[in-house]
């Protein structure tokens, strides 16, 4: 079953005529059919305002306002109307300081340029297919930055958050007593 995108909003954000093109192509090829384009950040920020926006795509490296500050505003700003919206990061520089600054930043992908279209629907279909939990701290407000499948962790230790500690314990309510008979 092919997946339906032709309802999802899409704002990209790049300064770069060539990119914005490309992405639009790309979308479109996806069925994807309200695209806004913005080569400024600060529009971008007023365009995310004014209109609802399920996803966005940006840049990370731009004049005077770079992807990581645009990011910053949308999910930091008090005027920001959706700060949980998914955002995709796209850069030709894919040096882990760089992915981390973005992951920092609360970015909820990250995609290194050349993109190609298959890379650009698996970061699409995971914002929409499997949405990650925020958090929200002094330091930090964005989706949560661990990845790492709890199940196949090593850590054999108790265990620290509340809420898989009350799913476990409801699991364990829910489980029906093993049978103790004496078998004959």
């Amino acid at each position: 079953m092919a997946a339906d995108f032709s309802r999802v909003r899409t704002l990209i954000v790049d300064d770069n005529g060539y990119m914005l093109t490309i992405l639009r192509t790309i979308l479109h090829g996806f069925g994807i059919k309200q695209i806004h384009e913005s080569r400024d950040p600060a529009d971008a920020f007023d365009l995310v305002k004014s209109d609802a926006v399920d996803i966005i795509i940006t840049d990370y490296q731009m004049d005077i306002l770079d992807g990581l500050d645009f990011v910053r505003l949308v999910r930091t700003a008090d005027d920001s109307p959706n700060p949980l919206v998914p955002i995709i990061m796209l850069s030709a520089y894919s040096e882990r300081s760089r992915v981390e600054a973005a992951r920092d930043a609360g970015v909820t992908e990250f995609c290194c340029k050349p993109i190609t279209a298959k890379e650009m629907f698996s970061k699409i279909a995971s914002v929409i297919n499997e949405p990650r939990p925020f958090i929200r701290n002094k330091n930090y407000f964005g989706p949560d930055r661990r990845r790492a499948d709890p199940d196949k962790s090593t850590y054999k230790g108790p265990e620290r958050r509340k809420s898989r500690q009350k799913a476990k314990a409801e699991d364990a309510d829910r489980t029906p007593p093993a049978e103790t008979g004496t078998g004959g």
